[in-house]
């Protein structure tokens, strides 16, 4: 039972975890594709998909 005060866990169940989504940090694998024209490339590992353009209409990418 949650105690009011601030100083317990927050109440919901939920936790906070990196991987999963297309947050940043969801992992090495996957792909980018450009949310323009639906372009995809294989994702390449320490390269965020934002940093990345769209080879067909250089649009930033995004992960998948």
């Amino acid at each position: 039972m949650p105690r009011g005060d601030g100083t317990g866990p927050p109440s919901g169940g939920q936790r906070g975890g990196r991987m999963g989504g297309t947050r940043p940090g969801t992992g090495p694998s996957g792909s980018c594709v450009c949310p323009n024209c639906g372009k995809k490339v294989s994702h390449q590992r320490a390269t965020p998909c934002y940093q990345l353009s769209c080879p067909q209409c250089g649009t930033k990418m995004v992960k998948e």
